[in-house]
Formats: structure tokens, sequence, C-alpha cells
């Protein structure tokens, strides 16, 4: 017997999810199509996440043969109020979304609605925030809300502080939505009027390569253009999320829990060993897993937030300027050019190992100033 969509909704909210909703597993021709034109366009970058094998990612049957529906969870994830301790130490700033394992609590919500599935003969297979299947489309399709001018799925009365997911099953749930949400965005623009990047080029449509949210989880050298729109930041950016009108009505209605963090000591993240910091943020999205990227953001966002007096910094910046890592070495040049203390490179007679040339061109002009 085929569980009803209420008794698989009653379960899934009973287990942490704030709704629940479903949809026939059909391929996602739509998405597809858009997920092609925009790597087309050059909007993805280097990012993978659902780029990386589009034909998979649009087509339940490829995450479960034979699928015949979705069951599509949301978990809102409300923020944590920001730490009083050690203000006055430079700190950056963790997006909402990671400030604490929403994740975890989602796949919960999914797990024991998968159970009821599969205890009644029939396969399950969970899938969320992977390259399995786009998680938004899915959630779309289902009914739960409506795509934003940020490409964010906004529940109606509640806004797009949700994280998102899916039961894929080969039963046949019936779902009580009458098509997607209707548009509730209307002529609002002020998720690209305020995105610090410019990078919703148009309503609907994010160049990845100019978003703060995938800037900081790619490898390599972080875009000299952005380091300065960055500010606090040092994991992912909620800016189109803060200024959207139905995320603040949503604000006022959620009592604000303290867990998780809002936001990290960066003097003590740029001393952290490795290990240590792979244990602490491993659930994060780090750059080839390496945490060397971490602290390269962790640099630029020290340039952006530091007291050019401070000691501490001071110290932690010419030492990684004049230290071993080209990668490191480069961010602490450009934080110390940020914060006017080009001074302190006299030293830097030329880049011997410390300074690769492709760095050097991204650390200028403040590098050029001193080693000619």
């Amino acid at each position: 017997m085929t569980p009803t969509l209420d008794e698989l909704r009653a379960v899934g909210l009973a287990n942490g999810l704030d709704v629940v909703g479903a949809a026939a597993a059909d391929p996602f021709s739509d998405t597809l199509v858009s997920l092609r034109g925009r790597s087309h366009e050059g909007l993805a970058g280097s990012m993978q996440f659902t780029y990386r094998n589009p034909d998979r990612s649009t087509e339940p049957n490829r995450v479960l043969p034979a699928a015949r529906s979705l069951v599509v969870g949301a978990r809102h994830y409300r923020p944590a109020r920001s730490q009083a301790e050690s203000v006055s130490r430079p700190r950056g700033r963790v997006a909402r979304y990671a400030q604490h394992d929403h994740y975890g609590a989602l796949r919960d919500g999914l797990d024991a609605v998968a159970g009821v599935l599969t205890d009644a003969g029939w396969g399950a297979r969970v899938v969320f925030d992977d390259n399995a299947m786009v998680d938004r489309a899915a959630a779309h399709r289902a009914g739960l809300g409506w795509f934003g001018k940020n490409t964010n799925l906004l529940l109606p009365g509640h806004g797009s502080w949700f994280v998102l997911g899916a039961v894929v099953t080969d039963a046949g749930v019936d779902s009580d939505a009458h098509g997607p949400a209707a548009d509730g965005c209307g002529p609002c623009t002020r998720c690209l009027d305020g995105c610090p990047t410019g990078a919703i080029i148009r309503p609907g449509v994010v160049d990845a390569t100019r978003c703060l949210a995938w800037s900081v989880q790619a490898p390599g050298v972080f875009p000299r253009d952005q380091r300065v729109a960055l500010g606090d930041r040092l994991y992912g950016c909620d800016e189109c999320q803060d200024v959207c009108p139905p995320n603040r009505i949503d604000d006022r209605r959620q009592p604000g829990f303290c867990s998780g963090q809002a936001d990290v000591d960066l003097l003590e993240l740029l001393a952290t060993d490795d290990s240590t910091l792979l244990e602490r943020f491993g659930r994060w999205y780090i750059g080839n897993r390496d945490p060397r990227h971490l602290r390269r953001t962790a640099l630029v966002v020290l340039g952006n937030v530091a007291r050019p007096d401070d000691p501490k910094v001071v110290e932690v910046l010419v030492t990684t300027a004049f230290g071993p890592d080209d990668l490191l070495a480069a961010h602490a040049v450009w934080a110390l050019g940020r914060l006017g203390r080009g001074d302190l490179l006299a030293g830097l007679e030329s880049p011997p190992g410390t300074l690769t040339a492709v760095e050097l061109a991204v650390a200028a002009p403040v590098v050029r100033e001193v080693v000619g």
C-alpha cells in the first residue's frame, strides 16, 4: 500500500521539517536548458554543483531507476545572534545557512519520510545539497514556492531562509499542489540592487563568477575586484536575502536562537592547524578541501575589518607576507596595502618564491610599489 502525502507530511513535520510537498519525478527539462545556457554564457565559472553533469542532475531516474515521485522537504534556518565575546578582535561573518548543521536536521526529516516508504515496500533515496538533483527545481514543482529574482526559492509567507531536499521514490505519491506557487516578487528589484558585486545580472540569472557566496568557496586566488566588496564575510553571503521583503517579514515572526556560530575570530582561525580547521569547519565547502583557501579568505577579510595599528594583526600579516606559501603571501600583501601598511613590505625586494608572477599581478599595486 502506498503511503499518502498527508501521512508522509505528518512524519516529516514530526521529524523537523517545516514544509513537505510532492511532485512527479519527470525530468526537469526547463532546468536542463537553463543550466546549459548559463554554462554557455560562462556564468558557472568553475562551479561544479549541478553543472558538473546537468543531464544527471535534472533526471530523477538517475537517482533511482523507475522513480515516479518526489517527496520534497524544506527546513527553516533561523539566525544565530552574533556572539559578544572577543569583540575587540577582528571577526569574519558567517552566512545563516552555515551557522549550524541545518542539512543534518534536514536529512533526519527526509530519512524519516524515506523510512515510511521503504517499510511499505517501496524504493526511496534521500538527496540534498549535492550534484544528484537540482533541489530548487523539485521544490518548485512540488508547489513549495516561487523562484525569486535572486534565483532562490521563496516560500509564501516565509521567504527563502530554507534548506531543501527530497526523497526520490518509485511509489506513486499524489501531490496536493495545484502547480508551482504564484510569483510573489512583482516589480521589486531589491536583490538586484543590493548585491555587493552586481552578480544578479538580470532577474533570475546569477553570474557565479561574481557571486561572493561562490567566490569564498572557489579554489585559487580570491578575485581581486571582489575583495573590498567581500567586507567582513568569511563564508557565504546573505545580502540578496537580507534585503528581500518576504525574508524581513519572516524574521520578525521567527524567534531568534543562539546556536552555531554567527562569526569567527580571524586571528584564531589563521593560527589554527589544518586538521583542526577541517574538523571545525569541515561541513563547509572549502576549495579542494584545502584549509589554505579558508585562510586566504580570512586574510582578505582581515584587510577589510582590522585596525591598521593592531600589533597582532600586523604580526600575522607581515609573517604571512614574507612566508613560504605563495597563495597566502599574496593575500597578506593585499591586506597590508588595504590597511595602508605598505611601509611594512619594504624588505620584500623581489618575489623570491613568496609571490609567483600571477599572484604578484593580483596583489598589485601595493607590491609593485614596494618591489618595483
